[in-house]
């Protein structure tokens, strides 16, 4: 009878603390690793989709229509991400982000609240990002391939290459006629 019992309060601890009982032949030091560098990478997507999409709803000026498509198939692409960033941490048996104030303690894509942007300005902005969403990337791979975490690394190749086209087309479409695009 006391190992019923033990066995019940185990499990009401783990159901209390959101632990999964995934099966996976990771050891839990990686899966945390994993886990946390995942759930950064989410807060950052879900800021640059927040932050596409407001650019998307707010843009303005002779370029409107292409940037307004352009922004919204950009948004699309990175909200993509989110759903199978959150269940592979969740395939791994931890816990993912819960809420926006815990995307906001944990984002490191800066929000823009100005009330006008330049349009200029905001593929420049976005460009940025996305640069920087792919360096994030390759850190999380990194962190993914050193605990030999193969079915996230795969993922996260794609995503890489996502974001450099992001970035290329927000580079390109901001130019102005010189060969940098700064």
């Amino acid at each position: 009878m006391k190992s019923s019992a033990m066995k019940k309060t185990n499990h009401a601890i783990r159901l209390r603390e959101g632990a999964l009982a995934t099966p996976t032949d990771l050891p839990a030091t990686a899966t945390r690793d994993i886990a946390a560098a995942l759930n950064v990478l989410l807060a950052d997507v879900f800021s640059l989709y927040l932050k596409t999409k407001s650019f998307h709803w707010h843009m303005s000026g002779p370029h409107f229509r292409d940037y307004h498509l352009l922004l919204d198939e950009q948004a699309d692409q990175i909200f993509a991400m989110t759903d199978p960033i959150a269940e592979r941490v969740r395939k791994l048996g931890e816990i993912t982000v819960r809420s926006i104030g815990q995307i906001a303690r944990t984002q490191r894509i800066l929000d823009n609240d100005a009330v006008y942007v330049e349009p200029s300005d905001m593929l420049a902005e976005l460009r940025d990002d996305n640069r920087a969403l792919a360096a994030s990337l390759r850190e999380v791979h990194g962190v993914c391939d050193d605990n030999h975490d193969v079915g996230t690394t795969s993922l996260i190749e794609v995503w890489i290459d996502e974001t450099e086209r992001r970035t290329w087309f927000l580079f390109e479409s901001a130019r102005r006629g010189d060969s940098s695009g700064h």
